[in-house]
């Protein structure tokens, strides 16, 4: 029996070979997150990576559109159906999945509203749901109340765009908000924060409703 301690590279060696998956098509080791067995080169189904991982991308809330846009088409090149036109039906399944889920990542991802709820998930914190706290912040509630109440009293346009503008305005200010609570790794705060967010966004929504109807002659 060898009883020679173990040296770090040993034990990282040993991690990597653990951590390996097999190909479906040659059963050759693959590592989880390539797309391709080094192998064979058969494209291999989508492994169980947060999306952050998936593209690429440090877990933070800082993600800079233009280097997600660039990691995201060049993913879904090497996805595209072409490419995969003769090959097997189960690759073609295969590579179908992979750019399912890295089209779920992306969307997920581009959007600061959807990227904040899903950085708070995956870190415990999540804001809605099965897990989520109780919102201790009565101003929050209050501020969200007053501002639809504004909204459903208003009976022209330009007082709809002003309250619009106003929540556009707020969103931007709680996005930055986001990002530096998650920067000072804050959770508690990018949770209220991200809260803001959401309510802002669905009176944005809900002003654009209000401003048809009344585009339209309505009052309701």
């Amino acid at each position: 029996m060898n009883d020679m301690p173990r040296t770090p590279a040993a034990d990282a060696a040993a991690a990597q070979a653990a951590a390996l998956a097999a190909c479906w098509s040659c059963r050759g080791p693959v590592d989880p997150a390539s797309l391709f067995c080094a192998t064979c080169k058969a494209v291999q189904p989508p492994a169980p990576l947060d999306h952050f991982t998936r593209l690429g991308l440090p877990r933070a809330f800082d993600v800079k559109v233009p280097v997600l846009e660039q990691l995201y088409f060049g993913f879904q090149r090497q996805l595209h159906p072409d490419r995969f036109a003769g090959a097997a039906p189960k690759a073609r399944q295969i590579s179908q999945s992979q750019a399912v889920a890295f089209n779920e990542a992306y969307e997920t991802l581009k959007d600061p509203l959807a990227r904040a709820t899903y950085l708070l998930k995956i870190s415990g914190v999540p804001i809605e749901g099965e897990g989520a706290h109780t919102i201790h912040d009565a101003g929050l509630l209050d501020e969200q109340m007053e501002r639809r109440e504004a909204l459903f009293e208003a009976t022209d346009i330009p007082a709809v765009e002003a309250l619009a503008a106003a929540a556009r305005a707020d969103a931007k200010a709680a996005t930055a908000a986001i990002a530096a609570a998650f920067a000072r790794g804050d959770l508690a705060a990018a949770r209220i924060e991200t809260l803001r967010l959401k309510y802002l966004v669905k009176l944005g929504e809900e002003a654009r409703g209000r401003r048809a109807r009344l585009a339209q002659g309505g009052t309701a």
